[in-house]
Formats: C-alpha cells, sequence, structure tokens
C-alpha cells in the first residue's frame, strides 16, 4: 500500500490570535511589529514590484493611506523582492504615476514573515507571496484577514469599511451588518434570556424586526 506523502502546508494565523512578531528590512529602515503598538495596523503582500496589478494596487493603497491614517492605522506592505528592487518600482511608480508611497515596504528576502502570516500559499510552484490582507488591532491582534487571488486587485474603500467597522465594534460593543457604512445603524447584540428577548422589544432606543434582529443608532 502506497504512503501518502505528508505535505505540511504554512502556518495560518487565525483571528483573535496575537500577531506573529518580526523584524525587518524595509524601505524606510528597519522595522519592528512592536514599534506599532498602541496603533492598527493594516499588513498587506504583493506577489511581485514591476507587476501591473500589484502597481495598481500601490497607487491605490497611497490613495487611502490618509484615511487610514487619521484612524491611527499604519500601512505595510511586503513582497520577496530585494529593497534595492523596492526602491527602484517606487522610483518608477512616482515617475509614471505621479504618486509618492508614503508606507515602508517590507524586503522578505528569507521569507521569515511571509512564512510567520502564510502569505506563500504551500500548493504554489513559485516563491511570490499571495495578495494577504492582515487587519492588526493596537494590542497586536489579528482582527481580520483576506486572501486575493494573484489576478484580481484588491479593493481599497472595503479595506478602509473593514477597519472603521471593527473600530466601531471596539468603541461601542456592537456587530456591523452587511453592506454597513458610518452613520448606518449596527446590530445590538442577540439576547441571551427569554426575559432580555422581551424586554428589547419595549425598547425605544432599538428598531427590532424581531427578538433576536435588532438596530439601533450610534453617535
Amino acid at each position: 500500500m502506497e504512503q501518502q506523502e505528508n505535505v505540511q502546508a504554512n502556518p495560518l494565523p487565525r483571528i483573535g490570535e496575537k500577531a506573529p512578531g518580526f523584524m525587518a528590512k524595509t524601505t524606510q529602515g528597519d522595522i519592528s511589529l512592536r514599534d506599532y503598538q498602541g496603533k492598527w495596523v493594516v499588513l498587506f503582500s504583493h506577489p511581485a514590484d514591476f507587476t501591473p496589478v500589484c502597481t495598481s494596487e500601490f497607487v491605490a493603497f497611497q490613495e487611502v493611506y490618509d484615511q487610514l491614517q487619521k484612524m491611527d492605522t499604519e500601512l505595510i506592505g511586503l513582497s520577496i523582492d530585494s529593497v534595492s528592487s523596492h526602491i527602484a518600482w517606487l522610483r518608477n511608480i512616482e515617475k509614471n504615476f505621479d504618486t509618492t508611497i508614503d508606507f515602508p515596504i517590507i524586503a522578505d528576502l528569507d521569507q521569515k514573515v511571509a512564512t510567520a502570516y502564510g502569505m506563500v500559499m504551500p500548493e504554489s510552484t513559485g516563491t511570490e507571496t499571495s495578495r494577504a490582507v492582515f487587519v492588526i488591532d493596537d494590542k497586536q491582534v489579528i482582527r481580520s484577514l483576506i486572501y486575493y487571488p494573484l489576478t484580481t486587485g484588491r479593493n481599497m474603500s472595503e479595506i478602509v469599511r473593514l477597519v472603521k467597522a471593527l473600530k466601531t465594534t471596539d468603541e461601542h460593543g456592537v456587530s456591523t451588518p452587511a453592506n454597513w457604512q458610518p452613520g448606518d445603524q449596527v446590530v445590538v447584540k442577540p439576547p441571551q434570556t427569554k426575559e432580555e428577548a422581551n424586554e428589547r422589544m419595549n425598547n425605544k432606543d432599538y428598531e427590532c424586526v424581531d427578538w433576536y434582529y435588532c438596530q439601533k443608532e450610534i453617535d
């Protein structure tokens, strides 16, 4: 009987776990994840420098960088290209797209950060990193992760919306419904007892469809 080959996948951090720590070389010098303690971070990987979809993404990430910073959130990019390659590419973007990239890009040549975050797909025949997005909160806990195929560029508005939704959850102890945008009603946590369920149907601050589905306005 043939023995099956044991293929070990790269570990994938989970939502709610501490983000893997790292020290890395970037286009803005050496950085450590601990440097960002107390801030939120959007850490994203891209397959390679000087590629069209990645170029479009970097221009788009720069366009929303100011919005993220106003939410006390920093951007960090990553690929396995060298610092020299990153710098040459950023200069090319500035020349051809009139866009200066202000956030750091990790040069992960030894793939230590990519491996720690599961950014290289185990079934991949190449060494390029996937289009992964990790949202890390101010306590350095992973709050969200999203993966895109190599052929599909990311939606920056959704990444901004996601950070706003997570911060709203933390501030108000609520959830956000499908397609939520700031200013929309939020979802109240489901009741834990029958008495609570009865009470909430008479709560004037709530707009209830039924006992388990209530929304409210927040300031």
